[in-house]
């Protein structure tokens, strides 16, 4: 027996009406023949393909990548516009779950927006935005997004500082003269409300806008106190399509207003066993982002063997939080908060336990604005023929964190020494928290972090073919990086403190990649690359300890073999890659 819901049931009786009247106003039993013969309908036939491309990208939009795919010497990953529609990924985290090698954080070491790993190495400063670093601190959205690429390995030569485990380059949706329109909308069970359009719109026969965008409102997770309410909008312009000059503006404004959750504090050596939807935090905590981009694109085509492009691109990135964790596990006496000792460890019920709570609040300001300009070149010398990229990178980066804190008290006794700065705010029972606002208590000022970094780098590569079969990748780029960091704690840089009052450094590093292709059939590619990347000790533009001089930057260095091949006459494509890397970190005084 089929059960349908009431509306189910009004949907097919309001469909099925009109036939089942025609039915029997004209039946062929009482019709005349002349009747029948003209309610018979000629035959139409309907002539039609599947796209088979559609999961199978087997190129890149980064000018530094072969057109083929086939032809990098490395494990690239490229998460189409089809993909993330198909499995409804709304978030670049959802997204990088389909790439083997990369591991999805929380907010470990208090950081906010995506914590991702690629092979073992973070990528906090290895987020790409059409080509141009994306280091700002915030959750980033699939709405706007044609494409996710994944390169695997060290890319310094390509990409500059950072870069040891890869790159994640997001690839905004641009302009074409095909007139479109895509709206959706969707409903989780939480009670997350989301809708998206996608518009694009032929203004000349050789210029089109675009304009994506996104809001979204409600639960993300059934865990209690949770709710978000985002939006974001991306226009793009583009003139001079299939022209030989072509222009491209595009901007992303994404605006998050969250609820932060910081889960559960540890007992025993696991996560607390409380319910699994208790919240520990405030109904006022916040946590707030805002995102803007703006970027600037010219290709030139001198002919159809030379192109110069050049991309300017501005990043602004501000968060503000408000977050309340759940930190250290105690009781609750006459004289306060009473640590466990050992500490996380104990064997009283649950219900005589409460939890020490711990702001984290700051303020943060991430700007960066870069150039590029590239030169491709196709050209010959005797039998064998050459792709080549020459390019310059200009940029400047800087970072603000002010942290702020709030000291408070558990059973009237204070939770920090006088003059403290630990943020310990208040405690609440584990197993029955309450849920209500911070309390009013006193807000201090804490350190003060102030950043920047300016880069200058060059960087040629050419991809020599020496027989269809055989093709050979060399490339090399040198970087200029200097940085400076300055903390308004320890400001008199007092002898034993773990923070620096100040640090600069300067770092000069030549990065390469040298690589052979093997191509026997059009469907299979073997390839063995050696490169190098380098991490500067003040990369990230953070917080530094310890000593009173920057650390050398950490030198990698890979060897990869791999193999990529196109099944099923290229239906499934450029899978079954087999890699073999050694990650050699090299630390020189």
């Amino acid at each position: 027996m089929i059960r349908r819901t009431p509306i189910a049931t009004a949907l097919l009786a309001l469909f099925t009406a009109p036939a089942a009247w025609s039915q029997q106003a004209v039946s062929p039993a009482s019709a005349p023949a002349t009747q029948v013969a003209q309610s018979t309908l000629p035959v139409v036939t309907v002539e039609g393909s599947r796209d088979r491309e559609a999961f199978n990208a087997g190129t890149s939009s980064l000018g530094k990548l072969p057109a083929d795919l086939r032809d990098a010497p490395q494990s690239v990953t490229v998460l189409n516009k089809a993909m993330l529609q198909t499995q409804g990924a709304t978030s670049l985290a959802d997204a990088l779950r389909n790439v083997p090698g990369i591991t999805l954080g929380g907010a470990e070491g208090g950081q906010i927006g995506n914590n991702i790993n690629l092979n073992g190495f973070t990528a906090r400063t290895d987020i790409y935005l059409d080509g141009f670093r994306d280091r700002g601190q915030y959750y980033r959205d699939t709405f706007a997004l044609d494409s996710v690429e994944v390169l695997m390995g060290p890319s310094s030569m390509l990409f500059g500082r950072g870069s040891t485990g890869g790159v994640i380059n997001q690839v905004l949706k641009k302009p074409s003269l095909k007139q479109a329109t895509e709206v959706s909308a969707s409903v989780t069970t939480n009670g997350m409300v989301r809708t998206t359009v996608d518009h694009n719109q032929a203004l000349t026969e050789d210029a089109a806008f675009r304009i994506a965008a996104m809001a979204q409102d409600g639960k993300p997770t059934t865990r209690d106190e949770m709710k978000n309410r985002d939006y974001g909008i991306a226009p793009s312009l583009k003139f001079g399509i299939g022209s030989p000059t072509e222009i491209t503006m595009s901007a992303l404004i994404q605006h998050n207003h969250d609820m932060p959750d910081y889960g559960v504090s540890p007992l025993n050596g696991t996560a607390v066993k409380v319910d699994r939807d208790a919240f520990y935090g405030f109904t006022n905590d916040r946590l707030i982002q805002d995102v803007g981009a703006l970027s600037a694109t010219i290709e030139h085509s001198f002919s159809p063997t030379l192109k110069l492009r050049n991309q300017t691109q501005y990043n602004d990135v501000r968060v503000n939080a408000v977050e309340t964790a759940s930190q250290t596990l105690g009781t609750v006496g006459a004289a306060g908060f009473a640590v466990l000792s050992p500490a996380a460890t104990s064997t009283l019920p649950l219900d005589q336990l409460s939890v020490r709570l711990q702001s984290h609040d700051r303020v943060i300001h991430d700007k960066s604005l870069f150039n590029q300009t590239e030169l491709s070149a196709k050209l010959e010398t005797g039998t064998v023929k050459h792709n080549v990229l020459a390019g310059a990178e200009f940029g400047h980066d800087s970072y603000v964190n002010q942290a702020y804190y709030r000291n408070g008290s558990c059973n009237g006794v204070a939770l920090n020494p006088a003059g403290g700065t630990s943020g310990y705010v208040a405690c609440e029972p584990l197993v029955d928290p309450a849920y209500v606002d911070s309390p009013s208590v006193t807000r201090g000022t804490g350190n003060l972090a102030a950043s920047s970094a300016n880069t200058l780098a060059a960087y040629v590569n050419d991809t020599a073919e020496l027989s269809p079969q055989f093709k050979l990748v060399g490339g090399l780029r040198h970087d200029r990086y200097q940085a400076s960091i300055g903390n308004s704690l320890n400001a008199t840089n007092t002898k034993g403190s773990t923070t620096s009052a100040r640090q600069d450094q300067t770092v000069n590093f030549t990065s390469v990649r040298l690589g052979s292709i093997w191509q026997p059939t059009e469907s299979q590619s073997y390839y063995l690359s050696y490169s190098t990347s380098f991490n500067p000790s003040l990369e990230a533009l953070t917080i530094t300890t310890g000593a009173t001089q920057p650390l050398p930057p950490e030198k990698n260095r890979a060897y990869e073999a791999g193999g990529k091949w196109d099944l099923v006459e290229g239906k499934v494509g450029h899978g079954g890659k087999n890699e073999m890397t050694n990650d050699e970190c090299l630390m020189t005084n």
